[in-house]
């Protein structure tokens, strides 16, 4: 049951060996494998897409914090890296280091640093989830 405050997202894969279109929000981009695991390389990988999806909330989270309380905040950039596969059991480790660029006070940085474990996409990776699968 979909409501009008849900995100969603379509993706598809055909003949394109691993090249998969994905669709959301009125937007396309493409997502694939690198050539060594049979892909063309012609997308980012599934796992760049997670780690672009947080690091995109978390900057636009800090963003509108920075402007709402009149931050002096030029730029944001954050570098994020997820565990290897084979390292993942009972927990995925994500690292992520912010570089906060203005004329911020240690206060404002500290503070910041905080705002950023608030973006929903942290909040939704940080947290239990659930993915329930039909065939359709």
């Amino acid at each position: 049951m979909m409501n009008d405050n849900q995100i969603t997202a379509v993706t598809e894969l055909d003949q394109e060996k691993y090249l998969t279109k994905v669709y959301a929000g009125g937007h396309f981009i493409y997502a694939d494998e690198p050539e060594e695991l049979g892909g063309t390389d012609e997308g980012m990988t599934p796992g760049a897409l997670l780690l672009a999806s947080l690091g995109s909330c978390t900057a636009i989270t800090l963003k509108m914090y920075a402007n709402r309380k009149k931050i002096p905040l030029d730029s944001v950039r954050i570098h994020l890296t997820i565990c290897k596969e084979e390292e993942m059991s009972a927990s995925t480790k994500i690292s992520r280091k912010i570089e906060l660029k203005g004329e911020l006070t240690a206060e404002q940085r500290s503070r910041m640093i905080e705002i950023a474990d608030k973006c929903p996409i942290h909040k939704i990776l940080h947290n239990p989830i659930t993915i329930d699968t039909v065939e359709g």
